[in-house]
């Protein structure tokens, strides 16, 4: 048995490989010594603090995140990944604009140092994606965002922030809730 693959994925909407790699290659070092694709940062190094989120796509599934500081390129072989990069519109020239929830994260300047930024993005993507597909009742968005957002260690007490710039998002996106609001929660930031 072979301890190398022959890696191949869609990343940000660009295929990638066949790449002969080592089996057990985490894909946070590929994508930051391979693919040049460093908006991934190494937070922890274990899966908990989830600073390195990346979003995996599946047809049937939809958006899903992973921690790729413990996720191997095996098991993301042949998948279609998104990094942070591959959440803004771009052209050959950089970004044209950023997604809806790059633009609320600037508008609520919700971040501090950064850090852990690509992963709540990252992860308020996918929700923002799921919720597209699946609408939840209006009076259940702070409940959907903390469960989203929960796993992730932010270190400098950003989360106001962040929650409210992802609710900012779902509220004011037409088709991610159902119902009329009736629990107004207070405004920060």
């Amino acid at each position: 048995m072979s301890d190398r693959i022959q890696f191949s994925a869609t990343i940000n909407r660009k295929p990638v490989g066949p790449i002969d790699l080592p089996k057990d290659l985490m894909m946070i070092e590929f994508l930051q010594e391979y693919a040049g694709l460093n908006g991934t940062r190494l937070g922890c190094g274990q899966g908990v603090c989830r600073a390195c989120t990346i979003i995996v796509d599946d047809p049937q599934k939809g958006a899903t995140t992973v921690p790729a500081c413990i996720t191997g390129v095996a098991w993301l072989n042949g998948k279609t990944i998104r990094t942070v990069e591959g959440i803004a519109t771009v052209d050959d020239k950089g970004v044209v604009k950023p997604s809806a929830v790059q633009q609320a994260f600037l508008t609520h300047f919700a971040f501090q140092c950064g850090y852990c930024t690509p992963g709540f993005v990252n992860s308020a993507t996918a929700l923002v994606e799921r919720l597209a597909k699946n609408p939840v009742p209006a009076d259940d968005v702070e409940k959907v965002i903390e469960q989203q957002l929960e796993p992730h260690i932010c270190r400098c007490t950003g989360y106001v922030r962040y929650y409210a710039a992802v609710r900012d998002v779902i509220l004011g996106t037409p088709g991610l809730t159902t119902g009329q609001r009736t629990n107004k929660v207070e405004q920060h930031g």
